[in-house]
């Protein structure tokens, strides 16, 4: 993953975004222990504060835990925690982006469903 240090999503987040990402790709499973803080900012050349921020926030979300001393695993659930939280957060936001643009166009719900009909096809293969 390359950060984009100057885009407007903070680079803690960026870090959390491309953890639940490894995680749900499945190269962190449950009970895996994940990058620490120093390794995170060694890797992207970060500060460790920031790293640290990242891992925080995903322990806050259930998505990680620790084990004092020994740093931060996957958590049992964190695969259905990620889904669940990018379909209520990421999908619900792009789809209602999609419909207030298809208003602005005067597209009806058949147009749109056939939209996402075709790219779901194609994304398929």
């Amino acid at each position: 993953m390359i950060l984009d240090t100057d885009g407007m999503k903070p680079i803690y987040i960026q870090i959390a975004e491309w953890l639940e990402s490894e995680i749900l790709h499945g190269n962190f499973q449950a009970d895996d222990k994940v990058y620490s803080q120093y390794q995170l900012a060694d890797l992207y050349n970060i500060n460790p504060a920031t790293a640290a921020k990242g891992l925080t926030k995903l322990a806050e979300e259930g998505i990680l835990y620790d084990k004092r001393g020994l740093g931060k695993f996957v958590s049992t659930h964190a695969k259905q925690i990620i889904i669940d939280k990018r379909k209520n957060q990421t999908l619900k936001n792009l789809v209602e982006d999609l419909v207030t643009e298809a208003g602005r166009l005067e597209l009806s719900e058949e147009d749109i469903i056939k939209l996402v009909r075709d790219a779901w096809k194609g994304e398929q293969g």
